[in-house]
């Protein structure tokens, strides 16, 4: 993967230019602190030739400037002023007043920051690399023969079939053609259980099988599996600048060459206008040079947008970019989509009423008989209901459609009905029973099929059954309702293109605060203006693709499930590796922790800055000092950052 840890602007980050340098960066710090203790120690015990802990210092001072001094010469070769040429000045200007001491230091503990930023930023990176792991380099691949042989996975094409054995990682994405098995997706979707997969069911590379052997169809190349693209995704965000940290970039640009000239004048006006010391007035220019470094500034913001995005990334959360990870810490509503987020988006029998004095199964075995003719979603829905109840049936005679209406067909040579409220009405079956029953459920927002006898000669025919069909709301959704309010969200407005009914009723039960239903795409997208006008910063959770143009307008566009959907994860800000709405409140509290730790580290850098600066001109610090405290500022900084990798995080 291609290396941004230091992706923050050249004129104004800590550019270093130990990259440039053949030996280890770890191992020239290690030598610089070595020396400089060596020193140290010779001068406080007096002991050996005078010039002892002058070479210690002087050996220390160029073992950590190997690692500063060629990229200031970068720098100054390009025209610019950076925090590489700010020490370079600050460590020679030491050694010219006679403080070698405090140059070694200097260096060493600017050597030093440089370290733990590269280590801190990597650490995060490694996490996401580590990705790059998981999927095995060879697949056991099937051979024109018949034959299984391992195959390097680039050589594996689409269609191809490969065996995956119990305990294996999945190579490639794939489709499962024979065997059982139960697959770990923790790597790629965050879930904690194992998923149970049987013939047509879709695995992913990187996941890891369970007790059985897979037979796997494979549908991407190795380049284009999820996976990868997971990781290539988490590469192209950590390379866009969230907007505090382009910020800092332009902040560092003017204050850089600002703090040159205000050190110039420090040093130089007041022994030409007040005939102080030349020594002590440079001395306290070096000082003010060294304390101006704004090095935990510029990190402050970086190493907390790549810790914030891997964290969510390693729970199935992907985003596009830290500036979406920082809009969603700021989110106030939530617009959500009805089918495939609230619910299910697959019909399916809630309930079967029996009024002719049939068993519920001969209810759901007549009712299957005339539908399975039918691809209507109702039809399948009661299809499906029949088959998990292991009924079986032969196909009714003499099938019709009813358009807008339902069906008719012949079953044991009597005329059958199944269809909708306004079809039981124009068979003339209707009983004010029945009209109370079939309130109940329109109420609830359900769908419903009414299989009756159908009036013909000399009978006037019968309701046998009434079977509720609905879409059933996913079982998290109340839950995670709850926690995005507990995270500071005002509102939570469903916007559906189902009936205004069908909606009201499923946003009683999830607990939505405002329910919109009949909706066209454009009228969604009027909602989504309205609620950015009453509260800045929206969010809208939809499919990626049917609600493409308000995913679009909305502060980040969030879409649910994109494991499976190319699309999903191309189109929107946020995309969830499963169909889960607690994800999304999980990425926002982590949204807002991560806001909240690049403000404080901001307002940190900034104030230790303020605080040295004026202990500079008061000459109440020293330049080893000066460098400790932006030192220890840049490690406090990373720490606090690198919280948001902690395996301890819970998101409640």
């Amino acid at each position: 993967m291609e290396d941004h840890s230091h992706s923050h602007s050249g004129n104004s980050s800590c550019e270093h230019g130990h990259d440039d340098t053949p030996l280890p960066r770890t191992a020239l710090v290690t030598a610089s602190g070595a020396l400089l203790a060596l020193g140290m120690l010779l001068q406080w015990l007096q002991a050996g030739p005078s010039m002892l802990p002058v070479i210690a210092f002087a050996c220390a001072t160029l073992a950590g400037g190997l690692l500063v001094f060629p990229a200031a010469w970068g720098a100054l070769k390009k025209g610019r002023l950076d925090m590489n040429v700010l020490m370079t000045v600050a460590v020679t200007g030491a050694w010219l007043v006679g403080e070698g001491a405090e140059g070694a230091a200097v260096v060493f503990l600017f050597a030093l920051s440089e370290l733990l930023e590269s280590w801190s930023v990597g650490r995060a990176r490694r996490a996401i690399a580590s990705l790059l792991t998981l999927t095995p380099e060879t697949a056991l691949a099937r051979q024109p023969d018949g034959s299984f042989h391992e195959t390097p996975v680039a050589d594996v094409y689409v269609d191809m079939e490969i065996q995956v054995s119990s305990g294996e990682s999945v190579p490639l994405d794939g489709e499962v053609i024979s065997g059982s098995s139960s697959v770990n997706q923790a790597p790629i979707t965050g879930e904690s259980v194992p998923v149970d997969k049987k013939p047509g069911d879709v695995v992913y590379a990187g996941t890891i099988n369970g007790e059985g052997s897979l037979k796997v169809r494979v549908t991407k190349a190795a380049g284009d599996t999820t996976l990868a693209r997971i990781i290539r995704l988490v590469a192209e965000a950590e390379s866009q600048k969230a907007p505090t940290q382009r910020f800092v970039d332009r902040f560092a640009r003017i204050y850089t060459p600002a703090v040159f000239v205000v050190a110039l004048l420090v040093g130089l006006l007041p022994p030409l206008l007040l005939h102080r010391d030349w020594s002590e007035w440079i001395y306290r220019a070096l000082v003010f040079l060294v304390i101006a470094c704004p090095c935990a500034l510029v990190i402050s913001t970086p190493v907390s947008i790549v810790s914030g995005l891997t964290a969510l990334a390693r729970r199935g959360v992907l985003i596009k970019g830290g500036a979406y990870l920082e809009v969603l810490g700021k989110l106030c509503a939530l617009a959500v989509d009805k089918t495939g987020t609230i619910t299910r988006g697959q019909p399916q029998v809630t309930d079967i009423i029996t009024l002719g004095g049939m068993s519920e199964e001969e209810i759901l075995h007549r009712a299957a008989a005339i539908d399975s003719h039918s691809a209507h979603p109702l039809a399948r829905a009661v299809v499906q209901a029949a088959q998990a109840r292991n009924i079986t049936w032969q196909q009714a005679g003499e099938y019709q459609s009813v358009t807008g209406r339902g069906a008719t067909a012949m079953m044991d040579g009597h005329p059958h009905f199944i269809g909708n409220h306004q079809m039981a009405h124009e068979m003339g079956v209707c009983s004010p029973e029945i009209e109370s029953r079939l309130a109940e459920i329109e109420e609830r927002g359900e769908s419903l099929a009414i299989l009756g006898h159908s009036p013909h000669a000399g009978c006037t025919g019968a309701v046998l059954g009434i079977i509720s069909i609905g879409d059933t709301m996913r079982p998290e959704v109340p839950e995670a309702l709850r926690r995005l309010h507990a995270a500071g969200l005002k509102k939570v407005v469903m916007l559906s293109g189902d009936n205004q009914r069908t909606a009201d009723a499923i946003a009683r039960l999830a607990g939505i605060d405002e329910t919109h239903g009949d909706l066209m795409p454009e009228q969604k997208i009027q909602h989504i203006r309205r609620l950015m006008e009453e509260h800045g910063y929206v969010g809208m959770i939809g499919d990626g693709v049917n609600d493409a143009p308000a995913l679009a307008l909305a502060s980040v566009g969030i879409a649910m499930g994109a494991v499976g959907s190319d699309t999903a994860i191309e189109t929107a800000d946020m995309a969830l590796m499963k169909d889960d709405l607690t994800q999304v409140a999980d990425a926002i509290i982590l949204g807002r922790r991560t806001l909240r730790i690049i403000q404080f580290n901001v307002a940190f850098a900034l104030a230790i800055k303020a605080l040295f600066l004026i202990l500079a001109f008061t000459g109440h610090t020293s330049l080893w000092l000066a460098i400790l405290a932006d030192t220890g500022a840049t490690l406090l900084v990373i720490l606090n950052s690198l919280r948001l990798l902690g395996p301890e995080i819970k998101f409640k």
